[in-house]
């Protein structure tokens, strides 16, 4: 049987000598039209922010071990303010700046 997500045809038997097994065509797995040949590969926009990020993100530390302790120590001296609202603006920040990842390039 076909699958719908990945197009291979799972069923098993024989298939004789020389004889090549055919895929089960539909819309999604039917003959794709001709591409021209291309010299390179095309990256994204998308694909170069994600690689950009990538490349960040692996030049920082895992942990701000300043940061855990100056939290640490406002917590344990009872001075650490959690602002609601602070944590709500930041969030939306985040959503936005994410926002564009999620769009389709065209």
């Amino acid at each position: 049987m076909a699958s719908k997500i990945n197009g291979f045809d799972t069923r098993t038997g024989p298939l004789g000598a020389g004889r090549a097994l055919e895929r089960a065509r539909d819309a999604t797995t039917g003959p794709r039209p001709a591409q021209p040949a291309a010299d390179g590969v095309h990256i994204t926009g998308t694909a170069r922010q994600l690689a950009e990020l990538e490349r960040v993100v692996k030049d920082m530390p895992a942990v701000d071990e300043a940061r855990v302790a100056e939290i640490s120590a406002a917590l344990a001296q009872g001075r650490y303010e959690i602002v609601p609202e602070r944590i709500a603006d930041q969030l939306v920040q985040l959503e936005q700046a994410l926002a564009p990842l999620g769009e389709t390039e065209r």
